[in-house]
């Protein structure tokens, strides 16, 4: 299917942003400038102008997989965001995710396990809120906490949470084989970045209720993070389910770069819209008999 075929633009404003952004490709995640835009040489108006023309094109994919989903077609995507506080997941889910139609979107954020969760596996609640057929799921911290918090502050023993990795994969695995697609985005902020975010939220009154006295403690344990992220990286971005590093100091750059990853995995499904299931010659002639 031709992107022309929708009213966004026809050409990617990254190109080839799932192969320039993948976690492999860009090497140890302390070499990569969260500053930077890869593959994209414009400024900041030319982001936000990009965005907004390839939103068009993401808006009516999504709307072709929502309607294959209505037709009985399997398929999904989910959008797993990972990222340091104030990394700008939730920016995405506003000004990315929100370019479509929210019928077809839905939305989960794993924070804290309750003491029901903590009762189960800890895939327990994240298989509760995979995407239905003709979805496009977004998880807003996912089921990789269970090997990052968990693993920074020693929640569960080493022997327990460094077997998860495998177990992710496998069950990738299975979405995958079941027909979901599986887009994985670490939003890659800065120190420096996530300072002035953290400024910003105690200046403005209107940004206290973003505001956690926690995020200010979780500082202390940045290397420990990031030494996490990219255990992460070598252990579960496979071909499968790969995993995407965006810089994220540029908050117009890295809602373009998801962007360009969700139109790639939708095109990437080939969506023509679906065959009616009954004589649309017969149902006009009964419509102007009414």
């Amino acid at each position: 299917m031709s992107s022309s075929d929708e009213s966004g633009s026809d050409d990617p404003a990254i190109a080839s942003a799932p192969t320039l952004l993948r976690a492999r490709a860009q090497g140890p995640l302390s070499g990569i400038d969260q500053r930077s835009t890869p593959g994209f040489d414009g400024d900041k108006a030319a982001g936000k102008a990009a965005l907004k023309a390839r939103g068009a094109l993401l808006a009516g994919l999504q709307e072709r997989l929502y309607a294959h989903g209505r037709s009985g077609d399997p398929r999904s995507i989910l959008l797993v965001l990972q990222g340091m506080d104030t990394a700008g997941k939730g920016g995405i889910v506003k000004h990315v995710v929100g370019m479509v139609d929210p019928q077809g979107v839905s939305h989960a954020s794993f924070g804290k396990p309750t003491d029901e969760e903590l009762a189960h596996d800890f895939l327990w609640r994240i298989r509760a809120k995979v995407p239905a057929a003709g979805q496009i799921g977004v998880f807003d911290r996912s089921h990789y906490e269970d090997v990052l918090a968990v693993r920074v502050h020693d929640l569960v023993p080493e022997s327990e949470w460094s077997t998860r990795y495998a177990t992710i994969n496998d069950f990738e695995a299975d979405l995958v084989a079941a027909g979901t697609t599986v887009v994985k985005v670490m939003l890659h902020i800065s120190t420096d970045a996530q300072r002035e975010r953290l400024a910003e939220r105690l200046d403005r009154p209107d940004k206290y209720w973003k505001y956690n006295p926690g995020d200010i403690d979780e500082r202390q344990y940045w290397p420990a993070y990031q030494e996490a992220y990219q255990v992460v990286f070598d252990e579960t971005d496979v071909d499968t389910a790969p995993w995407h590093i965006v810089p994220a100091d540029r908050k117009w750059y890295a809602r373009l770069a998801v962007t360009e990853l969700m139109i790639e995995a939708l095109e990437r499904l080939d969506l023509e819209w679906p065959a009616p299931d009954f004589d649309v010659e017969h149902e006009k002639k009964r419509l102007a008999q009414t």
